[in-house]
């Protein structure tokens, strides 16, 4: 027997890749941004390779109708420091939600992804709009269905 370990090139992953359209209107933060970071890293795919970015494009709409359960949207804090004394600021994910409804699921998704120039690339990948309006239709992407 000559069995030997798949490993994907960077250039058939490109080949590849597919688009996805996420619609996040009333689906939990977080187990839309497991299901999403699994997709951008190649996860979902028999030609998995960790080293690579073997992962597709996923657009997401209706960012701003998220879902956070429980007391979530008064009690989850954003936090943020500018460097300088006294620059810590703090954020409920209501007020978040409302300034920029997009950044929460992206900030999730990161969190999900490799820590390193892999992880980075990945994330350029994901595409978040508040509404159900994207400009990606040239691209035909397919709809995915999260069932959760």
């Amino acid at each position: 027997m000559n069995q030997r370990t798949f490993s994907a090139k960077p250039a058939e992953a490109l080949a590849s890749r597919q688009w996805w359209v996420v619609d996040a209107d009333g689906k939990p933060l977080g187990r839309l941004a497991s299901e999403i970071a699994k997709i951008l890293r190649g996860k979902n795919k028999p030609t998995f390779t960790p080293h690579v970015d073997t992962g597709d494009y996923v657009i997401v709409v209706n960012a701003a109708k998220v879902k956070l359960t429980g007391s979530k949207l008064d009690k989850k804090f954003y936090y943020k420091h500018s460097g300088a004394p006294g620059g810590f600021r703090a954020e409920s994910y209501r007020l978040l939600l409302g300034r920029k409804p997009e950044f929460p699921i992206e900030k999730a998704v990161k969190g999900m992804l490799p820590k390193n120039v892999l992880g980075r690339q990945m994330l350029t990948k994901l595409k978040i709009y508040r509404d159900a309006e994207h400009p990606h239709t040239a691209q035909k992407p397919a709809t995915l269905a999260l069932t959760f």
